[in-house]
């Protein structure tokens, strides 16, 4: 850089001035610097332990390996295990003053000390495009970020409130307004997408795992909104959740809905399913009806709101604020519920609701792959249970029922009425054909298909399939045999508009960061509104025929760099081979994976400067994961961290990337800088 404005012309009176005015900010930044350290070093140097405490102190996130790597290397130096306040000051500087800001602010402060307010607000627009930056947005973040007073107090920003501001959220990549919950909730419900669990009480594998209450703690603290209960019968009349017919331990029901009653409505306000995988006897279902009224009390919605009995649409998540519902097979209709007084009327509706029953029969066609019976599998052959004896009065004569279906190759445990009369809108419905649904089926039944049943819909009737999930609330929910509690992909599911694409959530994995990363959207509430062609009726949409709907968005990457990594597993220091892919989910069309070059034995500072070039046809339903290895071999990569975000979640601009671990926390002092671009 040449001399500053007004030295061109040799020494003079602007020259000294602006030299004045160096020199009088390196003083202020000095004094403000020592005399935030000075107290930690009244009784002499410090050690690795003070340096560390003297960081936190400062506010300054870091990782220990790489602090401890720093530190060591200064304390070679003079051989010792302490350090001197001239030591601490070049460890800060080598966590803290990242050449790529300096760079940055050097562009836009006139003295390479200080930005003005008017220099701020120019960076503001021209870098991260915040259009409407005014002088009061430039004194906010200067009153917010800029540590040192004299600065502070002259509207003005030195380079260490600047490091302040980039690595803030506020410079995250992630978009500040969907931070909060910004999309219409009064649209039925079928109309958005449900952060939803498969079997939420598990904690490891479904064979021998345990089964434990953090299940269902851990899933509502990340704005759950379908929980799932698999009930067995258990010793002295009380409910147990567990793997039906596994080595799964059990948990009595009792305190899965205690816990459920304590978190439901902690992460989001909008509605709670309960999901009841149910194989009690009558005897427990009643017991379980019991618990769910006495403990969840007003939370449990028993009746529709407004005391409406003749649906046509579904009520909104708005509407149904702090309510928790529960899914599972109905008796009857819900005016046949909502009418049954008398032993007569019960008897009348328990009867409709077996003649549905026998209609639909046994569900073999999983069974024919081979695969276990999934516990939706066997719900979806469940017989009513009636609370009268089971035969019909005629002409005042009572005659038996017909014999049970030979088709059925399921124990069919039977429905209380106790339990049915607490499905509301959300009665579980057997899956027959699209037709079938379109011509029968109302609005408050609910689908559960797996996986692989609709991975065929979505290859072969896609169509169908979106015409279905405009209309119905729809659960994928994964194979039986996956043993391990592996997972699916969502996307592909999401892509046909299923409301309710269940997971094993205590399995990390590519599979649960797409599902972390789809409901950081609108606030984290678990509910995400679907784009407007999946919830048209009329939609001529399908992910391989995207058509009209194409909205093409042209995506510009500059990965900058990265600042302390998590280093190698491999590593005795703090070194990696670090290595960054950028990945796009979405329509087929849409799918893409880049990669970046390799920085050779450095995690605590690699530089890429690389940018990557993504064109995007269906932005409303893409995801776009970073994902940072260090490359151990040439075929073999080891994971280091990642951030998967909605592609329109994406802010433009210098931005950072946090960067979380395989099971989903951030890494406090890890993150990607890059410059985002699309139009």
């Amino acid at each position: 850089m040449g001399p500053p404005d007004g030295c061109q012309g040799g020494p003079g009176e602007a020259c000294l001035a602006m030299s004045w005015a160096r020199s009088f900010l390196n003083l202020i930044s000095l004094t403000w610097f020592w005399s935030v350290i000075q107290n930690d070093f009244k009784t002499g140097n410090i050690d690795l332990e003070g340096c560390m405490r003297l960081l936190e102190k400062m506010q300054i996130p870091f990782d220990e390996a790489h602090v401890t790597h720093i530190f060591k290397k200064t304390v070679d130096k003079h051989s010792g295990h302490i350090i001197s306040m001239e030591d601490f000051k070049a460890i800060y500087r080598a966590i803290v003053h990242r050449s790529e800001f300096q760079e940055l602010f050097r562009a836009y402060s006139p003295d390479g000390k200080i930005l003005p307010d008017s220099q701020l607000i120019k960076f503001l627009v021209k870098e991260q495009f915040y259009t409407d930056a005014t002088e009061t947005t430039a004194f906010e973040l200067i009153s917010k970020y800029e540590p040192i007073d004299e600065v502070r107090k002259k509207k003005q920003m030195s380079f260490e409130g600047f490091v302040r501001y980039m690595n803030s959220d506020e410079c995250s990549i992630f978009k500040s307004q969907h931070k909060t919950i910004y999309q219409d909730m009064n649209h039925p419900l079928c109309d958005y997408f449900i952060s939803s669990s498969h079997n939420t009480y598990l904690i490891a594998d479904q064979l021998m795992g345990p089964s434990h209450l953090w299940g269902y703690t851990s899933a509502l603290l990340k704005g759950c909104r379908c929980l799932e209960i698999d009930c067995w019968d258990g010793s002295n009349n009380e409910p147990v959740v567990y793997h039906g017919h596994t080595l799964t331990s059990k948990i009595p029901f009792r305190s899965v809905i205690h816990v459920i009653d304590k978190y439901a409505f902690m992460s989001s306000a909008y509605p709670l399913v309960l999901s009841l995988e149910n194989h009690c006897s009558p005897k427990q279902q009643e017991v379980m009806a019991d618990c769910l009224k006495s403990i969840l009390g007003d939370k449990l919605l028993s009746s529709p709101i407004g005391g409406e009995t003749e649906m046509t649409r579904l009520p909104s998540p708005e509407a149904l604020k702090f309510k928790v519902l529960i899914k599972n097979k109905k008796v009857g209709t819900i005016e046949e519920g909502m009418l049954r007084t008398g032993d007569e009327t019960g008897a009348e509706a328990t009867e409709t609701g077996a003649e549905t029953v026998a209609e639909t029969g046994a569900d073999t066609e999983d069974i024919s792959e081979s695969e276990l019976l999934s516990d939706e599998e066997t719900d979806d052959t469940t017989p009513i249970y009636r609370s009268k004896s089971p035969s019909k009065r005629k002409g005042g004569r009572r005659t038996s029922s017909p014999p049970p279906s030979k088709k059925s190759k399921v124990k069919k445990p039977k429905i209380a009425i106790a339990l049915s009369d607490l499905v509301v809108y959300t009665k579980s419905s057997k899956f027959v054909s699209f037709e079938h649904s379109l011509q029968n089926q109302k609005c408050y039944e609910n689908n559960s298909i797996g996986e692989a049943k609709a991975r065929k819909f979505v290859k072969h009737s896609a169509k169908e399939f979106i015409s279905h999930t405009t209309r119905f609330i729809t659960r994928i929910y994964p194979r039986g045999t996956r043993m391990t509690s592996s997972n699916y992909n969502p996307q592909e599911f999401w892509n046909v508009g299923c409301q309710m694409v269940a997971l094993n959530f205590q399995t990390p994995g590519t599979q649960m960061e797409l599902q972390d990363g789809k409901f950081l959207d609108n606030g984290g509430c678990g509910y995400v509104l679907k784009p407007e062609f999946l919830r048209d009726r009329n939609t001529t949409f399908t992910p391989k025929n995207v058509g009209a709907y194409s909205k093409p968005m042209s995506l510009s990457i500059r990965l900058i760099s990265g600042h302390q990594l998590p280093p190698s597993s491999l590593s005795k220091t703090n070194k990696a081979d670090p290595l960054v892919q950028i990945e796009i989910y979405g329509v087929p069309e849409d799918q893409a994976k880049k990669k970046s070059s390799v920085v050779k034995s450095n995690a605590l500072c690699p530089k890429w400067n690389e940018t990557f070039s993504f064109n995007i046809q269906v932005p409303e339903l893409a995801m776009i994961r970073f994902c940072v290895e260090d490359e151990v071999s040439l075929v073999n990569n080891e994971f280091l961290g990642q951030y998967t975000l909605p592609v329109l979640s994406l802010n433009t601009g210098y931005r950072n990337i946090p960067l979380l671990t395989r099971e989903g926390i951030k890494i406090e002092s890890a993150s990607l800088f890059a410059h985002i671009w699309y139009y």
